[in-house]
């Protein structure tokens, strides 16, 4: 952080005495009033719901700018690292900082290889659960439970256990996720294989069995790792700032994550894909492209309680970044696939064209989001939509971890304790039971 030298005087209509407040500059963004004094020097908080106006850190990780429509890793615009890096690249970057050399990723690409497997003992924690369970319970629980399993990697202010933590949970998430799904269809484990890529080993260990060899599909195979890359970190989100403030209570990194995939499975988060498929099919139940005149009608009355899933973005104010680069992808996948005349995929189409061409939602800047897109191709490789947030997470625990790391390693680092504006009751005394109304 770098002061400014210009400072913020606040001041009061009561006649109390004015107070200035520090300025901080980052690297790019907007300016930072300091006001970790203000209640020391006026007995005041601030009241900011969501924390919306509020940064509650500084870091260097990953920079949004919602009205550019811009996302940037460490400085690296998500557009050139999505087309020119792979997966690991990118989780080497959000970790260190830095992309890596040849040598420094084939050597980080090993070692993640080598912790792909989980403890066979994992298996029969999974079976406890129903077959049905939703994956984000089961995966919520599994990853909770690795501190059960890795005993030697929880002290959260050892950095040697921070960083073998780190390495585990990327590699083990997708055989986590892909474990959980065979256990909801009924099919054995399969394990990884050192052979193959990370995104190449994880789909074979989503759709292979024992009775035949899985070949990856190259077109398949890159997608997959383009959705693990552009998810793989988005600033201070509900799901970070989770982690963040239960890691600040010095509590082991499996159960830090853990509270992130839990946070992340809330719809308004996460579960925006998954929400954004079910409209789709509720779309083709209606009646399919012959009723999206009247579905749109509905989303356009306010009255209706109808909402348009997968468009728009809390952050972006113009059109998602992310989502310029899974729209090519999106169309490589359904052409790879031969899926364009699929009844589905023919309404998403249709539903994207009248989105961006259609005044009511061009005038709001409600374009096709990353969510959209990414749920059309998770549902083309053969994911099922109850998985695709668990996808989600798998993508996001290196963003998660990251995060973790900085705040560990940040000297101003301290237990996270939001005040509050109390609106309850003033004291009052018990009265003994016979003399209550």
């Amino acid at each position: 952080m770098t002061p400014s030298d210009v400072k913020a005087t606040l001041s009061f209509s009561d006649g109390s005495p004015s107070i200035e407040l520090p300025i901080y500059k980052g690297t790019i963004g907007p300016d930072v009033i300091d006001i970790r004094k203000l209640y020391a020097q006026t007995g005041k908080f601030t009241y900011d719901p969501g924390f919306l106006s509020t940064a509650s850190c500084n870091s260097s990780i990953t920079y949004i700018d919602g009205d550019k429509g811009e996302l940037l890793y460490r400085g690296y615009p998500i557009e050139q690292l999505a087309e020119h890096c792979d997966f690991l690249e990118t989780c080497y970057l959000l970790l260190y900082g830095e992309l890596p050399n040849a040598a420094q990723k084939k050597e980080f690409d090993a070692r993640v290889t080598h912790h792909t497997m989980v403890n066979e003992q994992m298996q029969f924690f999974l079976r406890g659960f129903r077959r049905d369970a939703h994956p984000m319970a089961v995966l919520t629980g599994l990853v909770g439970g690795m501190s059960a399993f890795y005993h030697d990697s929880t002290d959260i202010n050892n950095p040697q256990h921070r960083e073998i933590s780190a390495i585990r949970l990327i590699a083990k998430m997708p055989t986590l996720v892909a474990m959980a799904y065979k256990y909801s269809v009924g099919q054995p484990y399969i394990y990884p294989k050192n052979s193959l890529s990370y995104t190449a080993n994880f789909l074979r260990m989503m759709f292979a069995t024992p009775c035949e060899e899985y070949e990856p599909n190259d077109v398949l195979v890159r997608a997959l790792d383009r959705i693990f890359i552009l998810h793989a970190d988005h600033e201070q989100n509900a799901s970070t700032s989770t982690v963040r403030l239960c890691g600040s209570s010095g509590t082991n990194p499996f159960a830090a994550i853990a509270a992130g995939v839990a946070c992340l499975w809330g719809p308004a988060h996460g579960g925006a894909n998954e929400a954004c498929l079910n409209m789709l099919e509720e779309i083709q139940r209606m009646g399919g492209v012959a009723k999206i005149g009247e579905f749109i009608a509905k989303v356009k009355d306010k009255n209706s309680g109808v909402r348009l899933m997968g468009f728009g973005h809390r952050v972006y104010k113009n059109y998602d970044p992310r989502a310029k680069l899974m729209r090519e992808t999106c169309h490589e996948v359904l052409g790879e696939l031969g899926l364009g005349n699929d009844p589905l995929f023919k309404l998403a189409m249709e539903l994207e064209k009248i989105a961006l061409e259609d005044e009511y939602f061009v005038a709001r800047k409600l374009y096709p989001n990353v969510d959209f897109y990414s749920g059309i191709v998770q549902r083309a490789i053969g994911i099922p939509v109850s998985l695709f947030t668990a996808i989600f997470a798998l993508a996001r625990t290196v963003g998660w971890i990251a995060q973790l790391n900085e705040m560990i390693g940040d000297p101003e680092y301290k237990i996270g304790r939001p005040r509050q504006l109390f609106v309850g009751s003033p004291k009052r005394d018990v009265k003994p039971l016979a003399q209550r109304g």
